[in-house]
């Protein structure tokens, strides 16, 4: 423990990220508080990857169930499926409160103190808490901000949180409007397309860039839009954006050309998502004090071993994670962050691997990733002088994919030429969030392709 502190470490933000920064702290002996102003979890387990995977869960099971052809394959015949949405509602929010309750035990039940209170910086290794009793001032060796985000609303889109919502409202599944219109493609808006669709909705996808999932590797977009939007109940409007959103019943949407911005069309629908991604929260973090400002996009600018930079150069003491850095929004990423951000701090000299972190959006059936996509990778390949090569794999050649009834999918290695090197893969299909870690693992020791076949 560092003498004339009140703690070594004070983390701004129990999110997924500052929760496992905080049992790390504990377990390299570090005295640790953690400061929340919110619920203890964060978006992932309030807002986000909890709830939404309880949702897709449960509606997974009912798109399941209903698919008779399917079924009959296999020699299975069900009779009338139903639903309480209430309950499918209430599945994700007792998921929610079961795991909040689970991390605030985990902290207290490890000596980390919890104070419930606005934390900000006010200083070098100060932190000011503004809480219900008034403010106080603590001190500490090393404060890490991990403050999340936020979703990300447009410009001329008017949210009412029961008409039009962002990720934050829809996952309580208040109601199961007839016709929603999601904005984006992306994970949220992919995997709230496959809840509604799952439970009887019809879908509008509006997509800004000229072609859907522009995130993803260009052949698994491909293969999802064959898979997971051709036959369902969805209609898509690709190069095309919100330019207004009015709530009410209808929900009133003027659509524009993304390029020329003029109005070409109307929408009147029962609902509207809007998963145009997430900014970070770094209003009111006392970043001033410390002479930080975030860059054009509010992110906080960090180095590889999470230290936060002023002109370039490392802030004495001063460590971010998560969402707020922009290096890659996920939870679990968060974690890693946090993790480095502590062994960096006891003087055990680590960087996060960004290539070998996975991701997945669990769709029926899934879709996942690790690393680069394709032509990332040959954008690489071009600046540093190797050919990249690609191979492809389809489940419709698997025994297990076969038997299942489930053959729609693809795996897709992508590795250099010459020294083998895994450099990205991507799948979609049945447990395709599950056989990426092999891929990730590969990525992580940079194994070559042969190897991994081997």
């Amino acid at each position: 423990m560092s003498h004339g502190f009140d703690y070594d470490l004070i983390i701004i933000g129990a999110g997924v990220g500052g929760h496992g920064a905080a049992l790390h702290a504990v377990n390299c002996g570090l005295k640790t508080a953690i400061i929340e102003a919110a619920d203890m979890g964060g978006t992932c387990v309030n807002r986000g990857c909890i709830p939404s995977k309880a949702l897709l869960a449960a509606s997974g099971r009912v798109r399941e169930l209903r698919n008779a052809h399917h079924l009959n394959a296999l020699g299975i015949q069900v009779e009338q499926v139903s639903f309480e949405r209430q309950a499918i509602a209430d599945h994700a929010n007792n998921l929610v409160l079961k795991i909040r309750d689970d991390m605030t035990n985990s902290l207290k039940r490890l000596g980390v103190d919890v104070i419930t209170g606005w934390g900000k910086l006010a200083g070098a290794q100060k932190v000011s808490v503004s809480t219900s009793a008034g403010e106080r001032t603590l001190t500490a060796q090393d404060v890490m901000l991990s403050p999340g985000s936020v979703p990300f609303v447009p410009p001329g889109v008017q949210l009412d949180g029961k008409t039009v919502f962002t990720s934050d409202d829809g996952l309580k599944l208040d109601w199961l409007p007839s016709w929603v219109a999601v904005i984006g493609s992306g994970y949220i808006g992919l995997e709230f397309t496959d809840i509604y669709t799952a439970l009887g909705c019809e879908i509008t996808l509006i997509e800004a860039l000229d072609q859907l999932m522009p995130g993803f590797d260009p052949d698994i977009a491909k293969m999802a839009q064959r898979i997971l939007i051709t036959p369902r109940d969805i209609e898509t409007k690709v190069g095309m954006i919100a330019k207004k959103v009015t709530p009410g019943s209808p929900v009133v949407i003027e659509l524009a050309d993304a390029k020329t911005k003029e109005v070409v069309e109307v929408l009147e629908v029962d609902a509207c998502l809007v998963a145009t991604g997430r900014i970070p929260a770094t209003d009111n973090l006392g970043l001033d004090a410390v002479g930080i400002q975030p860059d054009r996009r509010g992110f906080i600018t960090v180095n590889d071993q999470m230290q936060v930079l002023l002109e370039g150069q490392p802030v004495p003491h001063l460590w971010a994670i998560g969402d707020a850095t922009g290096k890659m929004m996920l939870a679990h990423a968060a974690s890693a962050q946090g993790v480095v951000a502590v062994e960096n701090m006891c003087g055990r000299s680590r960087q996060v691997d960004y290539r070998s972190i996975p991701a997945a959006a669990f769709t029926h059936p899934e879709v996942s990733f690790v690393g680069m996509t394709e032509p990332a990778a040959k954008e690489l390949g071009k600046a540093e002088g190797f050919t990249v090569s690609v191979s492809r794999s389809y489940f419709k050649g698997n025994s297990k994919a076969i038997a299942e009834g489930e053959t729609d999918g693809l795996a897709k290695v992508i590795y250099r030429e010459d020294t083998g090197e895994v450099l990205g893969a991507h799948i979609i299909g049945l447990h395709a969030a599950d056989l990426i870690q092999e891929a990730a693992n590969a990525i992580a020791q940079r194994r070559s392709v042969h190897e991994l076949a081997f």
